[in-house]
């Protein structure tokens, strides 16, 4: 069965994308209104991104930025950051993800140490959303367009183009960058008590877990913590537990799990009538109804 098109919800992603010797892979991502969200995330490569149908909302390093079609988006590595669809129906994106140490992030020359290490330990700040009037935007846009093509027809040498193209990438983002170049330290350390709490949720899932644990992870009150989360995750902790539940509860089904019971039990619902009631209404259809669908495929 094509797996249901759910929330993207796990916040550090293990995914390898491309491979060890060429660590960079091509996306297009489409929100729809029954796929409006990829929720808040990070992993350690970079994004360049362009949009290329609709408007969205982005959320990168708790700054939320609105963009259209034809906006380029650079994300640099560890970064949280999530997209939501706009007003229009269909929201579309090519994205190349591809790993620092690809350009030569972790080599020992000047390169790396003044400029691609700093930029992966997020010691530097570059702009994220390239707007056509952007000083840079034309050149990048060229660029980006090199990239897609070479993925499209790769020639001999290709690799090499891209990897040179990445680089002229940061070289252009380096000079446009902010006076200090630095993150704020509000911003950081909220990005931090952030991914300390999704780490959480994310090796607990399956236990019992409440809001004052939860808020004990980042030292917060419950009612700050709650403030907190729903402010940067666009939503509250119980609906992003109860998503991700979902998801891996899906994942089981998948992988050829058929009781209902053990699935939901597994995956932290110890209230089989509740599971059965939020899996209905996220995928509009009961568990059992689900893996009819899977059978049939």
């Amino acid at each position: 069965m094509k797996r249901l098109q759910t929330l993207a919800l796990e916040q550090k992603e293990d995914a390898r994308h491309g491979d060890a010797t060429f660590p960079i892979q091509k996306y297009i991502t489409s929100l729809k209104p029954d796929y409006p969200v990829i929720t808040t995330h990070w992993h350690e490569e970079a994004e360049f991104t362009l949009i290329t149908e609709g408007d969205a909302s982005y959320q990168i390093d708790l700054t939320s930025y609105a963009v259209e079609k034809d906006d380029l988006i650079f994300i640099p590595p560890l970064l949280l950051h999530s997209v939501s669809r706009g007003q229009s129906t269909l929201y579309q994106s090519e994205t190349y993800v591809f790993h620092m140490n690809f350009l030569g992030g972790n080599a020992t020359d000047i390169c790396s140490t003044r400029y691609l290490m700093p930029l992966t330990n997020e010691e530097l700040s570059v702009p994220c959303l390239i707007r056509p009037t952007h000083p840079a935007y034309v050149s990048l846009r060229k660029i980006f367009a090199q990239i897609s093509s070479l993925f499209a027809n790769p020639v001999e040498g290709y690799e090499l183009a891209i990897k040179a193209l990445l680089l002229q990438v940061i070289f252009l983002l380096l000079q446009n960058r902010t006076p200090d170049g630095k993150r704020s330290v509000d911003t950081a350390n909220a990005s931090e008590k952030l991914k300390t709490v999704l780490d959480y949720i994310h090796l607990h899932y399956a236990e019992p877990l409440t809001v004052a644990g939860l808020a004990a992870q980042c030292y917060f009150s419950e009612y700050y913590f709650m403030r907190f989360f729903k402010k940067h995750m666009n939503m509250t902790v119980v609906e992003y537990l109860n998503n991700l539940r979902l998801e891996k509860a899906v994942e089981l089904f998948e992988q050829g799990n058929t009781s209902i019971l053990e699935v939901s039990l597994a995956t932290g619902f110890h209230n089989l009538s509740y599971f059965h009631k939020i899996f209905k209404r996220k995928f509009h259809m009961t568990p059992r109804e689900f893996l009819k669908k899977l059978s049939s495929f």
